[in-house]
């Protein structure tokens, strides 16, 4: 079972995949059967999911200190 940073970092590549696809080949805006679909929209909530999965993250990775002590002889 990965844990929560393997995870974490799962779901930012795949969000960042998708993102690059979409900017990549970038498509309008459209309506079908009265439904509107908004590439920008999405593009903009995928974006805002980024980050905050990156502040996540980074709050997991944590700032880490590695104390040495040396001992003279």
């Amino acid at each position: 079972m990965p844990t929560p940073v393997q995870s974490l970092d799962t779901a930012i590549n795949n969000i960042s995949a998708v993102i690059a696809q979409i900017t990549a080949d970038p498509k309008p805006n459209y309506s079908i059967d009265g439904q509107l679909v908004s590439w920008g929209d999405y593009l903009d909530t995928l974006t805002t999911k980024l980050a905050s999965l990156i502040r996540t993250r980074q709050m997991l990775g944590g700032p880490y200190q590695k104390q040495t002590r040396f001992k003279s002889t």
